[in-house]
């Protein structure tokens, strides 16, 4: 599979580093960034090939992996007009995987004199360290075998979930795409509240971030419901059930239920700003 990358950043080497000798050999892969350094990098780290500027090794990938910030997509688009319309007329129909948060597939389509062969997805930070979950929706352009392609290049880096609308891609981003910031604040709260009763912030961390850790794989591993292995631990009276008890008077269920509602709001009104570009 030939894959050209249009972005060198963090995500995108995530992904070649899951890629680059085991879906496909590092040759194979094409990256295409302003930046000397970012590119030299990815060069020495996994022997792809690489460029400033989008070329004929784009036109010539079965795969475009749109990897840029949002703000820059539709003057990328530009560029990459010519390269697709040229792998058109020679019979080919190259699939764009998206990674681009807030740019809606119509959006890309449109602004690529309406192309269709496009799977759009929402990845989070853990892919950083090939464990991230990502969201993903075709378009109706897309292939069978396209579809395989874009599920094994985002699995190089986590799990895939994939979903029959692309709407619901505001709620993957407000619950997976921004949720590890949701996790992280838990953790900051956790860490504080260990200093306050008295234990170093080196001890505070280590209970926190072992407790996160050992408790997410439980419900991973485990055949019960969390709500069940949350009943597990509290015994009517005792210390859990006193600080849940808080929790609940407190209304920290619903605030986080109203924040990452929030979040999916925010998502769709940024797919529309994005969007009325061109």
């Amino acid at each position: 599979m030939k894959i050209a990358f249009i972005g060198g950043g963090n995500m995108a080497a995530a992904l070649i580093a899951g890629l680059a000798g085991k879906l496909t050999p590092g040759a194979n892969i094409h990256v295409v960034d302003p930046n000397p350094a970012s590119l030299e990098k990815l060069r020495q780290d996994f022997g792809v090939t690489v460029a400033a500027a989008a070329g004929e090794p784009v036109a010539a990938a079965e795969v475009l992996v749109l990897a840029v910030k949002p703000q820059v997509m539709h003057e990328v688009t530009r560029q990459l007009l010519p390269l697709l319309q040229a792998a058109q007329a020679a019979g080919r129909s190259p699939l764009l995987l998206s990674i681009a948060a807030g740019i809606r597939a119509a959006d890309l389509s449109r602004w690529l004199d309406g192309y269709h062969a496009i799977v759009r997805t929402m990845p989070n930070t853990p892919a950083l360290i090939g464990m991230g979950v990502t969201g993903m929706v075709a378009s109706s352009g897309v292939s069978a075998q396209q579809r395989e392609a874009a599920d094994q290049i985002m699995r190089a880096v986590g799990a895939t979930v994939w979903l029959d609308d692309e709407a619901k891609i505001d709620a993957v981003t407000a619950v997976s795409g921004s949720g590890p910031a949701y996790v992280f604040y838990f953790i900051e709260a956790m860490q504080q509240a260990a200093e306050e009763l008295g234990l170093t912030a080196e001890q505070g961390k280590a209970l926190a971030m072992a407790t996160f850790t050992g408790a997410a794989q439980l419900a991973v591993q485990s055949t019960d419901p969390v709500p069940v292995l949350r009943d597990k631990v509290t015994s009517k009276g005792g210390t859990t059930y006193a600080a849940l008890t808080s929790m609940e008077a407190s209304g920290v269920k619903a605030a986080i239920i109203g924040a990452v509602k929030a979040a999916a709001a925010r998502g769709k009104e940024l797919g529309e700003q994005l969007g009325a570009a061109g």
